[in-house]
């Protein structure tokens, strides 16, 4: 039987959170019950990847009944201890303070390879944009360009490297060299513009890193599927697994292109999208106290590129292929960069 298992049955569940998260919480008496929900279930033979909820039910010293969400992400091949690290790291320098904050990490696993963590309760920031709820997207927006100033703003000097493959877009999973071989024998036509492109791309970002000793924490997979507005005042960002050292201008351009994208596909206003655009980057730049300036915007264009052609890339690799939607993307990052690519 698959090890992973043993986390779908709840029995088993309650003994570890009794050893490992029960002491964590001094007020808590007992774990009356646990139902375990799967957000991502993926189980082979022997491997596994899966992302769990486990809805749990504690009793306080005093009777109470407390309910919390624990979480897991569990991968066979890819150990998540550097998404507790990485938690760990931003919890021990007090990024969960205030009203922007982080789930809170409990304990590693190395027997499953899995990161327990206590979760966030609320809604996205897709979930509204799917809702076309106009006055929320705004409010949220503005609040997540304080979140990603905030974590490009804390001291990195004494901060692992938590992901380092993720540093780089040349190296980022699956890697520029895999892509750009699967493109040549699936999408020829593609292969030149995706060439040029990653030329450039990875030409820009080297050239600056090698002008800087410094380096960000950036979250690496900013997207408003990852923003969850907790309360009126208060909001967290989710799923630190690519957290890494970069150029934070790469968390700035890629939540922008993911931003425009999801609206653009659930709103199609694009006077709209400008705005809420814009209140990103203001509020941003507000919070961070530094200003935009030409090789600051180059930065961030040449990310929002990148991941326009990541987003691409998805469609066309696939298992059910989509090129049609990969064709208009390509189009506009041609047009941006200003390529004459025949795509």
């Amino acid at each position: 039987m698959n090890i992973i298992y043993h986390l779908f049955d709840e029995q088993y569940v309650i003994k570890l959170f009794k050893d490992r998260v029960l002491p964590r919480y001094p007020d808590f008496k007992l774990i009356k019950n646990i139902e375990v929900q799967p957000h991502k279930k993926l189980i082979w033979d022997e491997t596994y990847h899966v992302v769990l909820e486990f809805k749990t039910i504690f009793k306080t010293k005093s009777g109470k009944i407390k309910k919390l969400p624990i979480f897991c992400t569990a991968h066979s091949d890819e150990p998540r201890k550097n998404v507790y690290n990485g938690l760990k790291f931003l919890w021990d320098h007090g990024f969960s303070k205030g009203n922007l904050t982080i789930p809170h990490p409990l304990f590693y696993s190395n027997r499953f390879h899995a990161t327990f963590y206590r979760g966030v309760k609320g809604k996205t920031l897709y979930q509204f944009i799917r809702q076309k709820n106009y006055y929320e997207i705004e409010r949220v927006v503005a609040r997540t360009a304080g979140w990603f100033a905030k974590l490009h703003g804390l001291p990195a000097e004494n901060a692992k490297n938590f992901n380092k493959e993720n540093s780089r877009v040349a190296t980022v999973i699956p890697g520029a060299k895999h892509i750009l071989s699967e493109m040549k024998e699936k999408y020829p036509r593609y292969y030149p513009a995706y060439r040029r492109i990653y030329e450039i791309v990875d030409g820009a970002e080297r050239q600056f890193l090698n002008s800087t000793k410094q380096r960000w924490l950036i979250h690496g997979d900013a997207h408003p599927e990852n923003v969850i507005k907790i309360s009126e005042k208060k909001l967290a960002v989710i799923d630190f697994t690519d957290l890494c050292l970069a150029d934070f201008a790469r968390d700035i351009g890629s939540f922008l292109q993911q931003l425009e994208f999801m609206i653009q596909r659930k709103i199609n206003d694009q006077e709209f999208i400008n705005r809420v655009k814009t209140v990103f980057l203001e509020n941003y730049f507000n919070s961070a106290k530094i200003k935009l300036d030409g090789s600051l915007k180059k930065r961030i264009d040449n990310y929002y590129n990148w991941t326009a052609l990541r987003t691409a890339t998805f469609f066309l690799l696939k298992d059910n292929e989509e090129p049609e939607r990969a064709h208009g993307l390509l189009v506009r990052i041609c047009e941006d960069m200003k390529l004459n690519c025949r795509v």
